[in-house]
């Protein structure tokens, strides 16, 4: 481990890091998020109360809400239920409010991702200097600052990565017939991937299968019969299993239990295409890069920008194909061939079921070009259920930031001693200006209930809450607004799977107003239908039709009308 002081201050830099790539947040950000009420990020806002209110005894399911998609109720397993994620926010929230919590848990998922990365490069290098440099390169990826834009603050906690594949590496070459600190971190690590992203798990275990390969490749060679003949192998690999064994069915359980009832849809092929990465994701600088980014947006399709902003680096490049060049002084080759082989791997998966340039498919006499994405979504158990398979692109930028450390060790070992400290503080500013995205302002708005919702939750009817056009109830600020006025609502975040209720429904109410509409309300337990003007046309032929229908006006609040029925 190293030393408690320099894994203190590489936790300060990354933090001060972690406040100046989300500048102005600081400034305000226990009443505002990156992209306001207009990006995921309220949806995780909503999520860290409800976890909060789980764990202060409010509410009784973990993973269910009898409110939301009211009166079937909803599984939160529709989406990520990203519990290890949002831990962090919980006291936070507790004690400032949940925007207050989201924020502070996502500046924290930028400080834990660098530390695990100093831990696993200190691991194997001995230097702080490379070790902090790697962190920051994980840490401070564009990809991670795409995702913190968007709100993704599931995808956002990157940090159990380097834990499980470091504990992963140590079980699986350990002498001992028990090396129980390894295998408790391996197991624990993949445990906390599970409670953070479905998309991470799945992702995390095809690259497993991956790194043991590498690891009998390059690190077994001609001893994989001596070592599959050692009991303690089996063992091993056996109690780690066990030990992640109620992790992973606590994580899964809804998950499995919601598929079982159709409710996590597959995607097609053409689907996953359109979320699949091409080599220039990697090689491309972020389009959102404060000198160049908007030239690199007019000669790179960037439309699919937070995915696939996949950028590795140009520092990251150099340093890495230093450690392939000046591998003959590292102290642990195979380590960096299974990286290179892990990077590989997943950069091909990432690339999805079929090549593609510039956001359009190569066809060669007219036919798609194949890749092996298209085994595993034909052949892997979940993976069609994936959507967007860019993700898979994390797994080249973890072990290019470990690379990249090793390599950082070899290039600082050349120079004198004297310059070293220089030498480590121009990589660190070359990486940082590469990455930088620029001040967000702008981007970073104040988030607040409706005038409506402050009215609803002073009514005491305690009637569902329906907003119309139905579309409308699937919004994310609409589970944001539920905070407030406290009442349950027939809609949900159902953006990557929709429930049975919103299928019948949908359908129904997009005919609002006809009396099938109107009779489903109120079947449906509807006491408060929220209407905006602005989504129809003719707003006063729609006042006349809903008299007409026996509902009746209840008043406007903020410029939207709030009707009911008659008796």
């Amino acid at each position: 481990m190293p030393k408690l002081k320099y894994f203190l201050l590489a936790g300060l830099f990354f933090l001060l890091l972690a406040l100046l790539f989300t500048y102005p947040l600081v400034l305000d950000f226990k009443e505002s998020i990156v992209g306001g009420t207009q990006g995921d990020g309220i949806y995780f806002v909503w999520l860290v109360r409800w976890y909060q209110g789980f764990f202060t005894g409010e509410n009784a399911h973990i993973f269910f809400n009898s409110q939301m998609n009211y009166p079937q109720g909803w599984n939160l397993s529709t989406t990520d239920t990203s519990l290890a994620a949002l831990l962090p926010s919980l006291p936070f929230s507790l004690l400032l409010g949940p925007v207050a919590g989201f924020n502070v848990g996502m500046w924290l998922s930028f400080v834990f991702s660098g530390l695990t990365m100093y831990v696993w490069v200190y691991k194997h290098t001995r230097s702080p200097a490379a070790s902090l440099l790697a962190g920051t390169i994980f840490a401070f990826y564009p990809n991670r600052i795409a995702h913190y834009t968007a709100g993704h603050l599931n995808l956002s906690a990157t940090a159990w990565f380097p834990l499980y594949f470091m504990g992963l590496y140590e079980v699986l070459r350990a002498r001992k017939r028990f090396n129980w600190p390894w295998m408790l971190l391996c197991a624990l690590s993949l445990g906390l991937i599970a409670f953070t992203s479905m998309y991470y798990l799945l992702f995390t275990l095809l690259m497993t299968v991956v790194f043991v390969g590498g690891f009998v490749l390059f690190e077994l060679r001609g001893r994989l019969l001596a070592y599959l003949k050692q009991p303690a192998t089996w063992l091993r690999a056996a109690l780690t299993a066990l030990f992640s064994a109620p992790f992973l069915y606590m994580a899964l359980r809804p998950f499995l239990s919601l598929a079982g009832q159709g409710g996590l849809a597959d995607r097609s092929v053409d689907y996953m295409n359109e979320y699949a990465a091409e080599l220039t994701d990697f090689l491309a600088p972020a389009s959102n890069h404060f000198l160049w980014g908007g030239w690199i947006s007019e000669i790179v399709d960037r439309s699919q920008w937070i995915e696939g902003s996949l950028y590795v680096g140009a520092v990251t490049l150099v340093l890495l194909a230093l450690a392939f060049v000046w591998k003959r002084d590292l102290d642990n080759k195979p380590l960096l061939y299974i990286s290179g082989l892990v990077m590989l791997a997943a950069l091909i998966v990432a690339m999805g079921p079929h090549l593609h340039w510039d956001r359009e498919l190569v066809l060669i006499k007219g036919e798609r070009v194949p890749l092996p994405g298209l085994l595993l979504y034909n052949y892997v158990p979940f993976f069609a259920k994936m959507r967007a398979i860019m993700r898979m692109g994390l797994f080249t930028l973890l072990f290019a930031a470990f690379a990249a450390g090793l390599g950082a060790d070899l290039l600082l070992r050349r120079i004198r001693p004297q310059w070293r400290t220089w030498g480590t503080v121009a990589l660190l500013a070359l990486t940082l200006f590469d990455f930088y995205p620029g001040a967000s302002v702008g981007q970073v708005k104040r988030v607040d209930a409706r005038p409506v919702d402050y009215w609803l939750a002073e009514q005491v009817g305690d009637g569902a809450v329906v907003q119309l056009p139905f579309s409308r109830s699937t919004d994310q600020e609409q589970v944001f607004y539920a905070l407030t006025h406290q009442k349950p609502f027939t809609g949900g975040f159902f953006n990557a799977n929709q429930t049975a209720q919103f299928h019948y429904l949908a359908p129904i109410l997009e005919r609002f107003p006809d009396q099938h509409s109107v009779e489903t309300l109120r079947e449906y337990q509807v006491e408060y239908i929220v209407i905006d003007p602005a989504d129809y046309p003719d707003f006063a032929a729609l006042q006349h039709a809903l008299t007409a229908l026996g509902l009746v006006p209840l008043g406007e609040q903020g410029g939207l009308w709030v009707y009911t029925f008659s008796d």
